[in-house]
């Protein structure tokens, strides 16, 4: 929950704003102002303050207990032009709570924690539990001290800094005697107690598979849990879940058990499980819930390595045992996330598509596109660059980096699966790694806002290039697009050695509409040298446009209203009123 405060009417008022964004999310407190700091530090995951810093910084000062516990603070001034991270950055999340109070309100979002001003991760934010000297390793990483990485399991990360070395893998995390670096990074589930400049970073790499009798006690079912990853030297921080039958979904023993974890449980079919090879198969499951293995089934059934075979608890009583459970080591599934970046101007870069630059320690993309937001990736992205004609080769890249366990971002202009980069990829890829697309505004979008409304009814977008596509499947479409009335986007219109296609597609079109029909031009679209026209299908001069153009002709219904080009919608209103 997040808190919202105020003292005076302006305060008021933008607080209000924010508590009709986030009904859900947020309380106002009201009553005097002290009143209200104290309860919202004490109820709250986050507080905003519409009050000056010095004051809140009094306000909260005596509350504050350690910044593993304490709410995240963000402090807006009365004009709304800041939002402050003020407390609890990292840890209580004032960080971004800035960035998305500043978007609501239109205020600059300042951030002030070292890591983020200089664009370098967090190690608290990097999304794994984090044990040891994360203050001391941080300034390491920022002073440029060299920083080992060692990992007992391979798991996507973000870009880290030069200084910090390339993940060396053991199995059992290691401090040799004889080290350059001072300061140490370990990735690992297994048990390992930080010294004095390191850092453990708990990858969710664990299932525990778990059975239970109906009516198994939380504690019996915690406390087998917690035994066997203590005996097999293994974190309860790096649990990502609880796995069970789905006759056990909703047993209270393991739900209990699970949310004093803190983890989810996941529930697969008997019939699913049964065809799970098990080292420990028994007929007891098998007669109560159809399948010859829960524990180990169940933790095996996503794939992985088996650390901890199916065990019984131990009751004091001397009662048969009433849960089981197994340990797996889950394979780290590498990530592709196939982003779009829009037409080309930054401020129609999606918030989502720059997260995902930002979280990518591989970056694959044709050059020009790398230029445009070489300045959004962390210190660290490793980039493979290629020029044009080398979509196979990046497709393959990217879905090779991400194989090999990379957080790996594919680019492209637009939209990333408009002719673009997802499709080749998505063509590479299989089922052994972790894709995400991510929407971009296309081309044709971006030239339509310019335009006017020309796609306000049935539209399409065809390509004429047909260095992919014969001409003659081309020409197809074309005919089936006139003939239907659609409106329609031409990509890829003309270039040097491919002049004739543009005129031939006009010429289909022109068949079955009148050579008036609104036509518009646009290149470079959201670019600083972006240029518009509007003109007519007869009016259009093929030589005038080139690769960097698209082409939109409207359909019987496209008119010209006011300088803009307009296809109707057909609203029953609309008609009435003529």
């Amino acid at each position: 929950m997040i808190g919202l405060i105020s003292a005076t009417a302006a305060g008021a008022a933008a607080r209000d704003r924010l508590a009709a964004a986030w009904p859900t999310r947020a309380r106002v407190y009201d009553g005097s102002v002290g009143d209200a700091v104290r309860r919202a530090f004490a109820e709250c995951d986050q507080v905003v303050c519409f009050l000056a810093t010095g004051a809140v910084v009094r306000l909260v000062a005596p509350l504050l207990s350690d910044k593993a516990s304490d709410p995240g603070v963000v402090c807006v001034d009365e004009g709304g032009r800041f939002a402050v991270a003020l407390l609890g950055g990292h840890g209580g999340g004032a960080n971004e709570l800035a960035l998305e109070v500043g978007e609501l309100l239109g205020a600059e979002p300042v951030v002030t924690t070292a890591t983020d001003s200089v664009g370098v991760p967090g190690l608290d934010t990097l999304g794994f539990p984090v044990e040891g000297d994360v203050a001391g390793v941080s300034r390491a990483m920022l002073d440029g001290e060299p920083i080992a990485l060692e990992a007992s399991v391979s798991w996507p990360l973000p870009a880290l800094p030069s200084n910090v070395g390339s993940p060396a893998l053991e199995a059992v995390p290691s401090r040799p005697a004889q080290r350059d670096e001072r300061y140490r990074i370990f990735l690992t589930d297994r048990v390992l107690e930080p010294a004095d400049h390191e850092v453990v970073l708990r990858p969710p790499s664990l299932v525990v598979g778990v059975g239970a009798s109906k009516g198994a006690p939380v504690d019996e079912v915690l406390g087998l849990v917690q035994d066997a990853l203590r005996d097999a030297g293994l974190s309860a921080k790096s649990v990502a879940e609880f796995a069970t039958v789905d006759a056990k979904a909703g047993e209270p023993g393991i739900v209990g058990a699970a949310e004093r974890l803190g983890v989810p449980v996941v529930t697969y079919g008997a019939e699913e499980l049964a065809g799970v090879e098990v080292p420990n198969p028994s007929e007891a499951p098998l007669a109560a819930v159809g399948t010859p293995s829960v524990a180990e089934a169940a933790a095996l059934a996503g794939g992985g390595e088996l650390l901890v075979p199916k065990r019984k608890s131990v009751r004091a009583d001397g009662q048969p045992a009433m849960a089981t459970c197994a340990v797996v080591r889950r394979v780290a599934r590498g990530r592709l996330a196939v982003v779009g970046l829009g037409p080309g101007a930054r401020d129609l870069l999606t918030p989502r598509a720059k997260a995902e630059l930002r979280r990518a320690s591989v970056l694959v993309g044709l050059d020009q596109y790398v230029d445009q937001i070489r300045d959004l990736l962390r210190p660290g992205t490793r980039v493979l660059e290629s020029g044009l004609g080398a979509e196979e080769e990046r497709a393959r890249t990217a879905v090779a980096e991400a194989r090999r366990g990379q957080a790996v971002a594919l680019i492209g202009s637009g939209d990333a699966g408009v002719y673009a980069m997802a499709s080749p990829a998505l063509a590479e890829a299989s089922d052994d790694i972790d894709v995400v697309g991510v929407p971009g505004v296309t081309a044709a979008l971006a030239a339509a806002a310019i335009l006017g409304a020309p796609l306000g009814h049935d539209h399409v977008s065809i390509s004429l290039s047909d260095l992919h596509t014969p001409w003659e499947v081309i020409e197809r479409r074309v005919r089936a697009a006139a003939e239907a009335d659609i409106v329609v986007t031409f990509y890829n219109p003309r270039s040097r050695g491919r002049d004739w296609q543009l005129p031939k597609a006009l010429a289909i079109l022109g068949e079955h509409r009148e050579p008036t029909t609104p036509v518009g031009v646009v290149r470079n679209a959201s670019r600083p040298d972006e240029s518009s026209r509007l003109t007519s299908l007869s009016g259009l001069d093929p030589a005038t446009v080139d690769m960097m153009t698209v082409v939109t002709v409207g359909n019987t219904a496209t008119r010209e209203i006011a300088g803009r080009m307009v296809t109707p919608r057909g609203y029953r209103w609309q008609e009435e009123a003529k």
